[in-house]
This record gives C-alpha cells, sequence and structure tokens, in this order.
C-alpha cells in the first residue's frame, strides 16, 4: 500500500481543518465586533433616548386655553443647544425654538405659536435636535424616532 496517498489526504485534511478554523475565527470575530458596536451605540443613545419633546394646552387663570412646547430631560446629565424646529405654513419661512440648556431630570416650558391653537386636539410629539453631554448631535421627529446626526458640537 502506498503511503503517499494517505499522507496526502492527511496533509489535504490539515490544511481544510487550518483553514476552516481560521474562517471560523474570523466569522466570530466579526460577530463579537458587531456586538461591541452595538453596546457601543446603545450606550451612545442612552441620554438621548430620555429626551423627548411635545405640544400640550392648558388654562390660563383667566381660562384662556394656551399652548406650550415641553421639553423633558429624565437623564442624569443636561442637555444642549436644544432646538424646536417649527413648522411653517406654505410660502412661509420656517422658524425654529432655541432653548439652549435643559438640566437633567427638568422639564422646560415654552410658548407655542398661537396659531397652533385652531388645529390642535390633544398632546403630541414635536420635532426636536440637542446635544448630549458627550456633545453627539441628535434628532427626534414628530412620530419618536430618534436618530443621531451627523453634525457634531464645535
Amino acid at each position: 500500500m502506498d503511503n503517499g496517498w494517505v499522507d496526502t489526504a492527511a496533509n489535504v485534511f490539515n490544511a481544510v481543518g487550518t483553514v476552516g478554523a481560521f474562517g471560523t475565527g474570523f466569522v466570530l470575530l466579526r460577530r463579537e465586533h458587531r456586538r461591541e458596536a452595538d453596546r457601543e451605540e446603545e450606550a451612545h443613545r442612552a441620554q438621548a433616548a430620555r429626551v423627548s419633546a411635545w405640544v400640550e394646552a392648558y388654562r390660563r387663570p383667566d381660562g384662556a386655553r394656551e399652548l406650550d412646547l415641553h421639553v423633558h430631560n429624565a437623564s442624569d446629565m443636561p442637555i444642549y443647544e436644544v432646538e424646536l424646529p417649527l413648522p411653517a405654513p406654505a410660502g412661509e419661512e420656517s422658524r425654529t425654538e432655541f432653548i439652549g440648556l435643559v438640566p437633567p431630570s427638568q422639564t422646560v416650558r415654552r410658548p407655542a405659536p398661537r396659531e397652533w391653537l385652531r388645529s390642535y386636539v390633544e398632546p403630541e410629539p414635536v420635532e426636536i435636535e440637542f446635544l448630549d453631554s458627550a456633545g453627539r448631535h441628535w434628532n427626534r421627529d414628530e412620530q419618536g424616532k430618534l436618530v443621531r446626526s451627523r453634525r457634531s458640537a464645535t
């Protein structure tokens, strides 16, 4: 019996095993990197996820109905450069309500545009843009979707 064939088969088997082990290791390493990136992104989102903005009606002491914009920061750190982009009627330039800083665990209120009172039905979310305490810029739209912006603090 020829040992050359057995040696060749053993070498091929070893080579395939080595390539397979390397491939498996590479796939597992990529998965771990992805998991780590997901954990890091979740840590980045932790503060931003605790920020919300909405419009809500209230009654003044004289009985008149008013609307206020509310920005709530339920996190343990302040948020900065808080802006509420205000939609404008067709043909008009849109405005932005600049709030600046919202301290931790606080809600800031500002008057909403009076013309919104005509179409107001119930409290609803409004768009908000802000910087978290690490300088990352975030946007939350009227549906509540939170997106990290590429824009950063200067």
